[in-house]
Order: structure tokens, then sequence, then C-alpha cells
């Protein structure tokens, strides 16, 4: 019991030295080593893990794709996040994409949860839109139980000019509320925070993109991310990126070898010290067309 309330406070005091990028209770964590290795600047991205920021991103797939990633963050297995995701073009005309996609971070004494349904839509060539609905809970040992809430997020992605792309992302717009208690008979709510994304990409060329983002949540200031996809072979990504409040640089690479995709990304916090990602998806469709082949 001692080791379990030791090791708790030790979260806590992690998860308060980091308001803006280690969270606590029901807040959409960040996933996929492709954007965190740039920064986490990925409202504009389109690839497997729109599914979880911003999934006006998943009307950009083709084809049935599935993914894993991991996180180790600053080293601590208390602090640890798995995710999975899935996404499947519908048949029919233009691009309509499902996905589904579980997050969880934590242990025993403290966790977050977080399951999606998104849907994404292309309008036209310009424009995709994307919508998800998300069921949260937070566990806090077996002395407080846990709570559960759902959510709703959506974004938008448009391609202002030839190779400039914007994207909007927001997360709980309703403010749904994740617990109800009472201090001193007054009545206090603890609400899943509402986050605010907004970014713009531009391809150099069809090697080089640069990313960049503002976030903010309601309850802290704004932060800013950059980062920088350099596709350097056909099947080596070099990246790079940084983001503010607390500092964080951060850095990877990725290999895209047939069916599979294997994402790296390290970062560095100026107190905490290092995090690892590391995220693998496969595409159904490479390897059907290996097959036929």
């Amino acid at each position: 019991m001692r080791n379990r309330v030791k090791i708790l406070r030790i979260v806590s005091f992690v998860l308060a030295m980091t308001p803006n990028t280690v969270f606590a209770g029901g807040e959409n964590y960040p996933i996929g080593a492709r954007s965190a290795a740039m920064g986490n600047a990925s409202v504009t991205l389109s690839d497997l893990w729109a599914v979880h920021h911003n999934q006006a991103g998943l009307a950009g797939l083709t084809s049935p794709v599935a993914g894993i990633h991991y996180e180790n963050r600053f080293s601590m297995q208390e602090l640890s996040l798995k995710a999975a995701a899935f996404a499947l073009p519908l048949p029919g005309e233009g691009h309509n994409v499902i996905g589904l996609s579980m997050v969880s971070f934590g242990y025993s004494a403290y966790s977050d949860m977080k399951i999606g349904l998104a849907f994404g839509k292309q309008l036209g060539d310009k424009y995709s839109v994307g919508l998800q609905l998300d069921y949260l809970q937070t566990s806090i040992g077996n002395e407080y139980g846990r709570k559960g809430a759902v959510a709703a997020e959506a974004g938008l992605q448009a391609e202002i000019i030839d190779d400039l792309t914007m994207g909007v992302h927001i997360f709980n717009p309703t403010r749904a509320k994740l617990l109800e208690y009472s201090i001193q008979e007054e009545t206090e709510i603890e609400r899943i925070p509402t986050i605010m994304r907004f970014g713009i990409n531009y391809a150099f060329s069809e090697k080089v993109s640069v990313s960049l983002e503002t976030e903010k949540d309601v309850y802290f200031k704004a932060i800013f991310k950059g980062g920088i996809e350099y596709h350097l072979i056909d099947i080596l990504y070099l990246r790079g990126g940084l983001s503010s409040d607390p500092v964080y640089n951060s850095f990877g690479f990725g290999l895209d070898i047939n069916s599979f995709r294997l994402d790296f990304a390290a970062s560095k916090h100026q107190v905490l010290g290092y995090t690892t990602q590391i995220s693998l998806v496969y595409n159904f469709q490479k390897s059907t067309t290996d097959v036929a082949q």
C-alpha cells in the first residue's frame, strides 16, 4: 500500500511538472511516433493516426490499415501509453472512411482510457471533414473507483493553395462532465478539457514538408509546435520537431517496407528527461497487391 501511494505521488508530480504535455483526467493524449517526432504538429497530417489527431485526415486513406503504438514516458512504466487503431475506407463514390481507436495510459493506481469511433469524408478535391464519438474513463485505484463520460470531437482539413494545407480540430466542444462532488456544501464539477488546434503544412517538394501548429487547452495557455519531415530515400523518412511550454526537442525516423510502416521518435524534457515512442502500421492493400503479383 505504501509503495502504491509513493508511486501515485511521483506520477502526480510528473503530471504537475508537464501540464501541457502529460495529462490527467479524460485527456486527449497525442499518439503516433510520426507526429511525435515532429513535435506533435499533427492536425494537418493524413495517416492512420488521424483517427485520433484530426479525423478529417482519415479521408486521405485509400486502403484498410491497422496499427499499434507504445510510448515509454520519461522511462517510467507508470506513465506508459498504449494505443491501437484501425481504419477502413467504405465502398462507393467519394472518400468515406471509418476508424476505431483505443488509448490506455497509466497503471493500476491511476489510468485513463479512451475509445473512439470516427468518420472522415472528403468534400471535393480540396476539403475533408471528420467527426468522432468518444468514451473516456479515469480510474484511481480501488479506493476511488472509476468514472466515465462521453465526448465528441471534430476536424477540418483544406488545401488552401497548391502544397499548402490547413487543419483545424476541436476536442470536447460541449465540455462534457467527468465528475461531480461536494466540498463544504458547495458542488464542484470536473470537466474533460476542451482543446482547440490550428495548423498548416507546406510541402516544399516531394521530399520535404514543414508543419506548424498552435494548441489551446481551456485550462492552460496556448502552446506552439513545429516539425519537419524529409523523405530521404524510398523507404526512409527523417523527422525533427519542437514544442513550447515546456520546451521539447524531438526527432525520429520512419521505415516504409512493403506492407509495414515502422516509426520511431524520441523527445527530451529539460527536467524529466527522454520519452520514446514506437508505432507499427500494417497496410492491407499493399499485402493484397503483393500476393496478386
